[in-house]
C-alpha cells in the first residue's frame, strides 16, 4: 500500500487473515471494488455497502449527539431548573465518560469481536437515550448522559475495525472517506437539528426529542446489524485487557478532559491545573509502564507496531491538529455568530453547512484526483486551511456578517480540512496489519476526540479572554486574534508534517 502523505510503501492490511477455527463463525470476504462482473460479487458488494451504512449510521448519532445539546442547553436548564454547573455536566459528562473509555472499548472489540461490541455499544447509546429523554431531573440527565457517552466509546471504535476488516484497497478508501464526511457533516447536523427540534417543541416536549430521535434509529440499526454486519471469529492478536494499563490511561485522560471540559467555564480554577499537571504525570507513567510491559515480553494495550508503524506519529499529530482547528473555528465562529451578530442558532448552523459540505466531499472523492497529486495534498491541505482561515478572518474583521467572501471561505476551510485528513486518515489506518485493527482504531478515535476538546477548550479560552478585553465593541478584533492562532495552527500542522517525514 502506497502511503498518500510521502509516496513510500508502507505496511498494509490487505493481507489475509487466519483461517478461522472449527466451528467458528465464517466472516465474508474482503471487498476490493463496488462491483465485479458476477452477481455473486455484485450481491456481497451491495451487502457491503448496507454494513457501511449501518456502522456509519452509529458514527452519525455518536457525532450529532456530541452536539446537538449545546443548542438545547438553554432550554434544559430552563426546564430542569439546572444550574451552570449542572449544565457544563450534562454537556461536559458524554465527552469525558466517551473520551476515557474508547481506548477500553477498542479493547474490548478485540477480545469479543467488532460486530458483537458495535451491537452492544449500540444497545446501551440507544437505551440511555430514551433514558436522557425522559429524565426527571438534572442528576438522571447527567447520569445518563454519561452511560451514553460509556454506549458511544464501546461502540465508535468498532467503526474503523468492522471498515479496516471488511474492505480493501480503493474500497477501504472509499469507506474511510465516507467516515470523515459523517463526522464532517454529524457536527453541522446536531447544531441545525438542535435548533429545529427544539424550535419545533414536538408535542410539548420541548428540548427531549433531541435525545429521543436517536432512539427509532437505533432501533432499526440494532435490528438490520446482526444480518448485515459480518460475524465474528477470535482475533489471532487478542492480548487480553492489560488492566494496570487500562486504569493508568483512563486516570491519565480523565484528570486531562474534565479540566479542558469545565475548566473554561469555571474560570481556569486551580484545580484545573493541578488536575492537568497529575494527568500528564499519569500519562507518562501509562508510558512507562507499558514499556516496561513490552521489554518484559507481555501485551502492552496499545501494539507497538501501531505506534512504530511508518510515519505514524507524524500523521496523529497532524489528526490531532486538524480536529483542533475544526472544533475551535466552529465553537469561536458560534459564539461570535450568536453573540455578536446576534444570529440564531438555525441559522448558526446553516452557516457551517459550506464547510460540512465541503470537507464531507473531499473525503469522499480526494482519491479521484490523479495518483502523482496524493502525496501533497496533506501538506496542501494544510496551507489551504490556513488561507481559508484568514480569508474568513479578513470577511469578518469589520463587524459585519461577510457576505459573499465570508461563505467562499467557510467553504475553502472545508476543503482544506478534508484534504489535510482524509488522506491523512488513510494513510494511518494502511500503516498498520489488519491484525492490530483494533489498536489502531482505538488510537485514532481518542486522537481524534482529544483534538476536539483541546481545540474549543484552548481556542474558546482566547476569544473570551480577548473578548473580556476588548469590551462589546471589540468582538470583531476578538474573533481575528482567535483566527490568527487558528490559522498558526494549521501552519504548525504542515510543518510538522515536513519535519517528520525528513526526520
Amino acid at each position: 500500500m502506497r502511503d498518500h502523505t510521502t509516496g513510500k510503501t508502507t505496511g498494509t492490511l490487505t493481507s489475509g487473515a487466519p483461517p478461522a477455527p472449527a466451528g467458528a463463525p465464517s466472516t465474508p470476504p474482503a471487498i476490493k471494488r463496488g462491483g465485479t462482473d458476477n452477481g455473486v460479487a455484485d450481491g456481497r458488494a451491495k451487502d457491503s455497502g448496507r454494513l457501511l451504512a449501518i456502522v456509519l449510521a452509529g458514527q452519525f448519532m455518536a457525532v450529532l449527539d456530541a452536539f446537538v445539546v449545546n443548542v438545547a442547553a438553554p432550554s434544559i436548564g430552563g426546564d430542569l431548573r439546572a444550574s451552570g454547573a449542572a449544565l457544563q455536566l450534562v454537556i461536559g459528562g458524554y465527552t469525558v465518560a466517551y473520551a476515557v473509555l474508547l481506548i477500553t472499548g477498542a479493547r474490548i472489540g478485540e477480545l469479543l469481536g467488532p460486530r458483537r461490541t458495535f451491537l452492544a455499544g449500540l444497545a446501551v447509546f440507544t437505551g440511555a437515550s430514551l433514558a436522557c429523554g425522559l429524565a426527571a431531573d438534572t442528576g438522571q440527565l447527567i447520569g445518563f448522559r454519561a452511560v451514553q457517552g460509556a454506549g458511544a466509546a464501546v461502540m465508535i471504535p468498532q467503526v474503523l475495525g468492522i471498515v479496516q476488516r471488511t474492505f480493501t484497497g480503493a474500497a477501504r478508501t472509499r469507506a474511510i472517506g465516507a467516515y470523515t464526511a459523517v463526522m464532517a457533516v454529524g457536527a453541522v447536523t446536531g447544531q441545525v437539528a438542535g435548533g429545529v427540534l427544539v424550535g419545533a417543541d414536538l408535542f410539548g416536549a420541548g428540548w427531549r426529542p433531541v435525545f429521543l430521535v436517536n432512539v427509532p434509529i437505533g432501533v432499526l440499526l440494532l435490528v438490520a446489524g446482526p444480518r448485515l454486519i459480518p460475524g465474528d471469529r477470535p482475533s489471532a492478536a487478542a492480548r487480553g485487557l492489560d488492566l494496570p494499563g487500562l486504569v493508568l490511561l483512563a486516570g491519565a485522560l480523565t484528570l486531562l478532559t474534565v479540566p479542558l471540559v469545565l475548566g473554561r467555564e469555571a474560570g481556569w480554577p486551580q484545580w484545573s491545573w493541578w488536575s492537568l499537571g497529575a494527568g500528564g504525570l499519569l500519562l507518562a507513567a501509562f508510558a512507562a509502564y507499558e514499556a516496561a510491559r513490552a521489554r518484559r515480553g507481555g501485551a502492552p494495550l496499545i501494539a507497538p507496531r501501531v505506534i512504530g508503524a511508518p510515519g505514524m506519529p507524524r500523521k496523529v499529530v497532524r489528526i490531532a491538529v486538524v480536529m483542533a482547528v475544526n472544533a475551535g473555528y466552529m465553537f469561536v465562529l458560534t459564539l461570535h455568530f450568536q453573540n455578536a451578530l446576534h444570529y440564531s442558532p438555525l441559522r448558526t448552523g446553516l452557516t457551517f453547512v459550506p464547510t460540512a459540505l465541503a470537507y464531507g466531499a473531499v473525503g469522499l472523492w480526494w482519491r479521484l484526483l490523479p495518483r502523482w497529486l496524493h502525496p501533497v495534498l496533506v501538506p496542501g491541505g494544510f496551507v489551504l486551511l490556513c488561507a481559508a482561515l484568514l480569508g474568513a478572518g479578513l470577511a469578518l474583521r469589520g463587524g459585519g456578517d461577510g457576505g459573499a467572501w465570508a461563505f467562499l471561505a467557510y467553504a475553502g476551510v472545508g476543503v482544506g480540512l478534508g484534504f489535510a485528513h482524509s488522506p491523512n486518515l488513510a494513510a494511518a489506518l494502511a500503516s498498520v496489519r489488519r491484525e492490530h485493527a483494533a489498536d489502531a482504531s482505538g488510537l485514532v478515535v481518542t486522537v481524534n476526540q482529544v483534538g476536539l476538546l483541546l481545540g474549543t477548550s484552548l481556542f474558546g479560552a482566547l476569544y473570551l479572554n480577548r473578548l473580556a478585553a476588548e469590551g462589546a465593541d471589540g468582538a470583531a478584533r476578538a474573533l481575528w486574534v482567535s483566527v490568527l492562532a487558528l490559522a498558526g495552527a494549521a501552519a504548525f500542522g504542515w510543518v510538522a508534517g515536513v519535519a517528520g517525514r525528513r526526520s
